[in-house]
């Protein structure tokens, strides 16, 4: 049974939340709180394996609380409950920042009470088995020093919150999440490095999806505004999120990030963001190459999705591709990088240890479609080496 503590200033939410819950047999909310001074103590007093928090509340809002609780509690899992607005965009990512786990969005413009708790339970039902996973009582002692999960992502050293240790025995700690098919009690997957082979790269596709944000932050503000190659991403977010995240991490990165629109040539130096609500695609317009956005239906539940921006690089640019999967729950991307490989691609997995959720990758993996599997703080530095001099980079080959 997975514990759950609801903290949001409005009763109406709280009693939302908690009818979404109930329909889990899995899920039990322990205690709701009203502001986060309240939630604190709660949190000591209940030991829940899970907080979903607000971040709009009087006295102790959820901004304050998420850094309160991340110098508690490093591992707790936490789930940001936000508006679809750039100011809800703006504090979830300042969220995300401070260490926490996910985010999902209230409802906005709906019909019925059944139809909000339809809305939220689709969000956030998924998200807390992914982030739970086969472990409880997240709560621990601080983080060490160094290991601040509220800090900017920069390296291997400075993860997010849920995956910033792992317990003696290889166990993954809450939010290191296994692919199905992977026993719970097995061996931590260990990091795949690669040796050189011929080949050039010519575009790097990415994608992401839980704790994403700051794994692609820790990336890209890593990679020199002298990338001899373009960056397309697809992100798992909303409309308005994209926005803001790719304007945010424009200020901080020496590459150029941009949403991505329709028609735009792809150019080096430059990161393309898939927009929320629209699946971005790659194509050769004579000698150039330009983006495309269409409102197809879903993959993998998602829009964008990983699987569509990593068919169209795959087509578009074949085994000049450096295609790299980062931390998120699910498995979109792996479709995609079974056509990328039989063109020749090159593929990199994030690897179990760092990442938030190991969905994605550790799909990728299991499938033996990864020709390596990297702690995110050697990712960019192998992205780097791998597209130096851009056509006549060198890509490579697995060994163990």
């Amino acid at each position: 049974m997975i514990s759950v503590l609801v903290v949001d200033d409005s009763v109406v939410v709280r009693r939302l939340i908690t009818d979404a819950l109930g329909d889990d047999p899995e899920i039990r909310v322990v205690g709701t709180a009203p502001n986060g001074k309240v939630a604190l103590a709660k949190i000591e007093q209940l030991r829940p394996d899970l907080v979903t928090l607000d971040i709009e509340m009087p006295i102790m809002d959820g901004l304050q609380t998420m850094r309160a609780i991340r110098q508690q509690y490093a591992r707790l899992p936490v789930i940001m409950f936000s508006t679809l607005t750039a100011a809800g965009a703006t504090a979830t990512l300042d969220a995300l920042s401070a260490g926490a786990s996910d985010y999902v969005t209230k409802p906005a413009n709906v019909g019925s009470v059944a139809e909000s708790i339809r809305s939220v339970r689709e969000q956030i039902i998924p998200r807390i088995h992914a982030l739970c996973g086969g472990r409880r009582s997240a709560l621990a002692p601080p983080a060490r020093p160094g290991l601040a999960p509220g800090r900017p992502l920069t390296g291997a050293g400075n993860m997010p919150a849920p995956s910033l240790t792992r317990p003696p025995g290889g166990t993954p700690l809450p939010g290191v999440v296994r692919p199905p098919n992977v026993p719970p009690g097995a061996p931590a997957a260990a990091p795949i490095r690669a040796a050189p082979r011929t080949g050039g790269i010519e575009i790097v596709a990415v994608g992401c999806s839980t704790g994403g944000p700051d794994a692609l932050t820790a990336v890209v503000r890593a990679l020199p505004a002298s990338l001899p190659v373009p960056v397309v991403v697809v992100q798992h977010m909303p409309p308005v999120f994209t926005k803001m995240f790719a304007d945010r991490l424009d200020r901080t990165a020496a590459l150029t990030v941009v949403e991505a629109a329709g028609e735009m040539v792809v150019r080096p130096g430059t990161v393309y963001i898939a927009p929320g609500d629209f699946h971005l695609e790659v194509h050769r317009r004579g000698t150039e190459v330009v983006t495309k956005l269409n409102t197809g239906p879903p993959e993998n539940f998602c829009r964008p999705a990983v699987d569509v921006l990593f068919r169209s690089v795959a087509r578009t640019y074949g085994g000049a591709t450096l295609a790299i999967i980062l931390t998120g729950m699910g498995q979109d991307g792996k479709r995609g990088a079974e056509q990328l490989r039989s063109a020749g691609a090159e593929i990199v997995a994030q690897d179990e240890a760092t990442s938030v959720v190991w969905g994605m990758p550790g799909a990728v993996t299991h499938a033996g479609l990864a020709h390596a599997v990297l702690p995110l703080g050697e990712i960019a530095n192998h992205l780097i080496s791998r597209t130096a001099g851009g056509r006549g980079a060198k890509s490579m080959e697995v060994t163990r």
